[in-house]
């Protein structure tokens, strides 16, 4: 049930992640946005877990999954800009 819950939060920590940095380098659709927040979940759950901040098997909580897509998303933009230029 662990993962299942990573990806449901990872879902909406996506979509607020892009409310919250907006920009044109960023993916844009459903499907990526979804895909963004679920890798910042699991980034947040392993990295919290490595921090013990999280029992293992634990998954991050909506703020942390929210602040792992924020990261994902920031880096993704470092990526896609040196890409476009």
């Amino acid at each position: 049930m662990g993962i299942i819950w990573t990806i449901i939060i990872g879902f909406v920590a996506g979509v607020v992640a892009k409310f919250i940095m907006p920009g044109s380098n960023e993916p844009s659709g459903f499907i990526l946005t979804t895909i963004l927040g679920i890798v910042g979940a699991f980034v947040a759950s392993y990295v919290g877990q490595a921090l013990g901040w999280y029992a293992p098997g634990e998954g991050a909580g909506f703020i942390g999954a929210i602040v792992g897509a924020v990261i994902i998303l920031f880096v993704w933009g470092m990526f896609a800009g040196r890409r476009r230029t």
